[in-house]
């Protein structure tokens, strides 16, 4: 199954952008002009929507980007070109403002897909100073040398070392690139983005890309990426100056977006509960696909940051129930094709991590006895201290 996604032209980008810094209020707004993300104008030309069509479904990157009172009637044109053409919508990252819109509404299936962690920067540094585990963090990297420098988008062009931290990165992931909103990259078309940088002794060991929520004064931190060789606390580093430069620029809003999942927001308002069945298998997902997405992972490290407030994200499909059509649909735009061949890879990805760890395992040295003796007596001196 291949999502189609007929490629933007040049003119359709510009356009779509203009709407974007005019309008953008969803956190994803800005990831509507990312590779691989059809769009679509009203009528009017003053609305625009961003989706991926996966099995005659139209999975929109979070909502339509348009001035909020036009946002009820942008929706209802999409969805009705969207039907004229057989294919439903699901709205995948809606914030609050489309949510308003559709609780309650006939024909609408609201699921809470987790937690969205949000700052006011100006309040970042009485956060540091009042957590010293964050201290702690920040300094561990700069122990280690990391420097972290903001580069100016041309400065990055054609740097391979960006695009070898990328790669590395990628690498060290239990599933193959994601596509849609978790598109790796970001580094084509930095016009409008802020790039922040942590280096070591001259090399790149990580990066951080911000991307604008221009109608909230704020950014979304769409991308952390840790290289080879990044010391722990750098992904910490990154995110400190980032805040830093944001709040010294006057942001009003940062985001580090999604934490799929997460607990830590309420429920929709208007109390539509998650079908029995997408419950169970997300709790399955969660409890047994650590090895491939850490989902708690992912939610305690945004948490580490001490957020100042946690919204709620939803996925509102266009239909009385949610359907596993719909949750496939969704998995087939991250995928950027069938995501049972996304499985099928990630199986045949974490095999051969495995046979290496063994290989490496077997071609290793025997220790000679004196210092397998110390090391069964260590380790028995750990299970007396209880360690």
């Amino acid at each position: 199954m291949a999502p189609l996604a007929p490629s933007p032209s040049d003119s359709q980008r510009e356009r779509a952008r203009a709407l974007v810094l005019a309008h953008g209020w969803n956190a994803t707004a800005y990831q509507i002009l990312n590779p691989g993300i059809a769009l679509w104008f009203s009528a009017a030309g003053d609305a625009a929507v961003g989706y991926v069509r996966a099995r005659r479904v139209r999975v929109v990157a979070g909502a339509p980007v348009c001035a909020a009172d036009r946002l009820t009637a942008a929706a209802a044109e999409f969805e009705r070109d969207a039907a004229a053409a057989g294919d439903r919508t699901c709205y995948f990252g809606a914030g609050a403002r489309l949510e308003a819109v559709y609780a309650g509404a006939p024909a609408s299936a609201l699921v809470l897909l987790g937690a969205q962690p949000a700052w006011a920067p100006a309040g970042w540094a009485g956060i540091v100073e009042a957590h010293a585990s964050l201290r702690a963090q920040l300094n561990r990297a700069r122990n280690k040398g990391v420097v972290v420098r903001e580069w100016d988008p041309p400065d990055a062009r054609g740097r391979t070392a960006l695009r070898g931290c990328l790669a590395d990165w990628l690498a060290t992931r239990g599933l193959p690139p994601l596509h849609f909103l978790v598109e790796p990259d970001t580094l084509g078309d930095l016009r409008d983005r802020r790039l922040f940088v942590a280096e070591r002794a001259g090399g790149v060991v990580g990066f951080l890309v911000a991307s604008p929520v221009p109608a909230r004064g704020g950014w979304l931190v769409e991308q952390i990426v840790r290289g080879r060789g990044a010391p722990n606390g750098t992904n910490e580093l990154l995110v400190d100056a980032a805040m830093r430069a944001l709040a010294a620029a006057g942001a009003a809003y940062v985001t580090l977006g999604l934490a799929p999942l997460s607990r830590r927001a309420p429920p929709p308002a208007g109390g539509a509960a998650t079908p029995l069945w997408l419950a169970l298998t997300l709790g399955w997902i969660r409890a047994h696909g650590r090895r491939f997405y850490n989902f708690d992972g992912l939610d305690a490290f945004k948490a580490k940051f001490r957020p100042h407030s946690w919204e709620p994200i939803y996925a509102i499909s266009r239909e009385r129930r949610f359907s596993p059509g719909t949750l496939y649909a969704i998995a087939g735009a991250f995928s950027g094709g069938s995501p049972v061949a996304l499985v099928s890879r990630a199986l045949v990805r974490a095999a051969r991590v495995e046979l290496a760890r063994a290989f490496r395992r077997d071609r290793r040295p025997p220790l000679p006895y004196s210092a397998r003796s110390a090391s069964a007596g260590s380790t028995r001196d750990a299970r007396r201290a209880g360690t």
